[in-house]
């Protein structure tokens, strides 16, 4: 069976409909797409849909403080004034502050672990942005971390390795409410249901 999805296409097309297919959720049939998309583009959404892939690459970083994506340093969000530097929220991946900065409903910062604890797939703790948050509590006076990691087995676990490991004793730490189905990520869930999964959060 042949791997690539037009054998009769230009080399050009076919190494782009290559390239598009190695996307996470981009199949065979939806690389073609994309990638006929993009050659009927006029040519200046074609470069500057090239110069944003290219500006990503030079410019994007981790926040120093959050791990968050960013391309200032620190991000927008550890650079507020107005955030409430007494809570930090654990979340696993950048995508998961997002969804919550959409609610409107948290006020504080964030860390992100940027993965879960995996043994099946050979990630343990200090595969994650562990350090670093320890680093933050143990400088700077936080009063609740709550862990926002998602309702799968693997967050869980990490969710509790983190309150058994990572936060002091005298720490606070909460868990979203689960309102969010098992098994399920919160870059997914709507606005209503992490607005009131996390008004619900309880102590771990």
């Amino acid at each position: 069976m042949t791997t690539n999805p037009i054998p009769a296409a230009a080399p050009s097309v076919a190494r782009l409909i290559r390239e598009l297919n190695k996307l996470p959720g981009v199949g065979p049939k939806s690389a073609q797409r994309l990638a006929y998309h993009v050659v009927r583009l006029p040519e200046e959404e074609a470069r500057a849909l090239s110069q944003a892939i290219v500006d990503v690459k030079d410019r994007v970083l981790f926040c120093s403080i959050c791990q968050n994506l960013t391309d200032t340093e620190p991000c927008t969000i550890c650079d507020d004034p107005r955030r409430d530097r007494s809570q930090i929220c654990v979340l696993e991946e950048p995508l998961d502050v997002l969804a919550l900065e959409r609610t409107g409903c948290y006020r504080g910062l964030y860390h992100v672990l940027h993965g879960v604890i995996s043994p099946m797939n050979g990630v343990g703790p200090e595969d994650l942005r562990l350090k670093e948050l320890v680093g933050r509590l143990e400088k700077d006076s936080v009063s609740e971390v709550i862990i926002a990691t998602n309702p799968t087995l693997e967050g869980e676990a990490t969710a509790m390795y983190i309150r058994r490991h990572v936060v002091p004793e005298a720490t606070r730490v909460t868990h979203l409410a689960r309102g969010l189905p098992v098994g399920g990520d919160l870059e997914y869930a709507d606005e209503l249901t992490l607005s009131r999964a996390f008004q619900g959060r309880r102590d771990l």
